[in-house]
């Protein structure tokens, strides 16, 4: 890695349990229909897994975007493969898509949500947050 700080477990630890668990609620309001909340937070929990793993390298980990965090992260070292950064690209596009009523010129947002939708996009979170454990634990003795 770029950095020669100490990774600190703890706080990635907190942030990957956050995001463990939005992940499942998005899981959860997938199956019940709320497709637009499953997307927004599939999202967020990607969104916690990166940032925590900055933080578990000493940075703030400021701002919404996984692709800005990841690319961030890429500055320290950590390689990026093209597939997490393209998840990161279509996970952006639904930080607020999914929660304001004024993003869309006709209608609100849940009519612009299917099923389908939210798989494809439950799905990149997966794979934002099995790359944030597979980098984690290369680091582990």
């Amino acid at each position: 890695m770029g950095s020669c700080r100490p990774f600190n477990r703890g706080e990635y630890e907190r942030w990957m349990a956050q995001a463990k668990r939005t992940f499942s609620s998005a899981e959860e309001d997938a199956r019940a229909g709320y497709f637009e909340w499953a997307c927004f937070k599939a999202q967020q929990s990607a969104e916690y897994a990166v940032k925590g793993l900055l933080r578990g390298l000493g940075h703030v980990a400021v701002g919404r975007s996984i692709t800005r965090l990841l690319r961030l992260l890429a500055r320290e070292g950590v390689e990026v493969p093209e597939e997490v950064l393209d998840a990161a690209m279509e996970l952006d596009r639904h930080y607020m898509a999914p929660r304001y009523p004024n993003v869309y010129h006709e209608g609100p947002p849940f009519e612009y949500y299917s099923e389908r939708i939210a798989e494809r996009v439950l799905g990149y979170a997966r794979v934002i947050l099995s790359f944030v454990e597979e980098v984690v634990g290369r680091w582990r003795s």
